[in-house]
């Protein structure tokens, strides 16, 4: 007798550790390195500005050096990142739960249901530490996006990210062209606006004034934000992870090497040269109108809509790295015991020693990443800003840098031992547990 959707039982839990593959847990590893840099700036709350209202204007030439190499390789850059990572693993849930033997629909149900608890963790996290939470944005995207398309046939996808396309580059040059046409393009924006930074309270001095304020923003990004993202083809680099994961391309990069190679050069060709002219701008190195370079300006609109095309790139760029990678590693320890590779963690085939370590070790942090990302915000928060130790008031734009980057490294040194203990993240746990019960079966 055929079982009804409604009635088939979840028959298994999350991903086993077998099925992991590289490339996908090595992305986000490196992505969360690029978060927390990029994230360093409005915790510099006592820096002066410039017209972006984001990136601090004055220090040193190391600092504007700092300065500039984010605007190009970090601001509006990383997020398009984490969205095709997001919906490439989202696809890979679903299709691993119906090969299972669980219905699409059963599966959909496990994916809004952990979708719904995304947005509760990302409010909760807005608003106790850090405004600029992005795990509840991606929650709403998730459900809404997993609800229209996650059982579309592939020639939908590619539909909708053609119209999602069109949409994005619409909206990005529609305000652009009409300034142009009217002769007024230096005076697009405002230069005079509220800077950004302020909506993330860290210059706040009481916990809980700053807490309502993140509460606010928090709101603002989760629903209208996602909103807005929806209506204008902001959803396109989501449904691309869904068409890529239907493809296999990370797990499989050798059978998509063109398409790689030609992501990673034309996407982090097009990013970087999208948002050199604001670098320029920022440093000093260009002429631009301040109006231009605000948060609502031409040269914020360029980095934006090309900052789509640098997430591809990164993304293209790892599994290349992973390809490489594993076949040296293959060629240098064809003779390495399963054993050895097992422990190593990799699961992959690669070689030990210090570079295989540090691969495990990255991608150990890529198979938490809900864990570290949240880990950021309990080490950053609290020392930097001004309701906490209130040590942002005192770093300048490299010295915060490093200080972002050895919190990185305290969470690949975390998350390396958990890997090596065989033990998930502990939000990983938690979220695992909501989505699937405790009688789910173990993965």
């Amino acid at each position: 007798m055929t079982t009804t959707s409604e009635e088939t039982p979840v028959r298994r839990g999350g991903v086993r550790a077998e099925e992991r593959a590289l490339a996908p847990d090595l992305a986000r590893g490196i992505m969360l390195l690029l978060i927390v840099l990029s994230n360093t700036a409005f915790h510099l709350w006592a820096a002066r500005r410039g017209p972006s209202g984001w990136q601090p204007s004055d220090g040193s030439w190391l600092d504007h050096a700092v300065q500039f190499t984010m605007i190009i390789v970090l601001d509006l850059r990383v997020y398009p990142l984490f969205a095709f990572l997001f919906g490439y693993g989202m696809m890979q849930l679903f299709l691993r739960q119906t090969a299972a033997g669980n219905s699409e629909r059963g599966a959909a149900r496990i994916l809004r249901r952990r979708s719904l608890w995304l947005i509760v963790i990302g409010l909760l996290h807005s608003t106790l530490l850090m405004a600029g939470d992005i795990v509840g944005y991606y929650g709403v995207l998730s459900l809404v996006l997993g609800l229209v398309f996650l059982r579309r046939s592939e020639r939908a996808l590619k539909r909708w990210i053609c119209v999602g396309a069109v949409l994005l580059v619409f909206f990005a040059a529609q305000p652009v062209v009409s300034a142009l046409l009217r002769g007024e393009l230096g005076t697009l924006g405002d230069a005079g606006a509220e800077p950004g930074f302020l909506a993330y309270a860290a210059q706040e001095g009481n916990w809980l004034t700053a807490a309502g304020t993140r509460l606010e923003t928090g709101l603002f990004v989760t629903f209208l934000a996602s909103a807005l993202a929806l209506v204008g083809g902001g959803y396109v680099v989501f449904l691309l992870g869904f068409w890529a994961a239907r493809r296999r391309v990370l797990e499989e990069p050798g059978n998509h090497r063109t398409l790689l190679r030609r992501t990673a050069v034309i996407g982090v060709t097009i990013g970087w040269l999208g948002a050199l002219p604001a670098a320029l701008a920022h440093v000093g190195a260009l002429d631009v109108p301040a109006d231009a370079q605000s948060e609502e300006g031409a040269l914020t609109l360029l980095r934006d809509v090309t900052g789509n095309a640098a997430g591809l790139g990164y993304v293209a760029a790892v599994a290349l790295f992973v390809r490489w990678w594993s076949g040296r590693g293959a060629r240098v320890e064809a003779g390495a015991s399963q054993g050895t590779a097992a422990r190593a963690g990799a699961g992959t085939g690669v070689g030990v020693g210090v570079g295989a370590t540090v691969v495990t070790a990255v991608s150990a942090v890529g198979k938490r990443s809900l864990s570290c990302y949240l880990a950021h915000s309990l080490l950053f928060a609290p020392a930097l800003a001004a309701w906490g130790l209130g040590l942002g008031e005192h770093l300048s734009s490299w010295t915060m840098a490093l200080f972002a980057f050895g919190v990185w490294l305290l969470t690949v040194a975390g998350a390396y031992a958990l890997e090596r203990a065989g033990r998930r993240g502990p939000a990983e746990a938690v979220l695992r547990r909501l989505m699937y019960g405790a009688r789910a079966k173990a993965g």
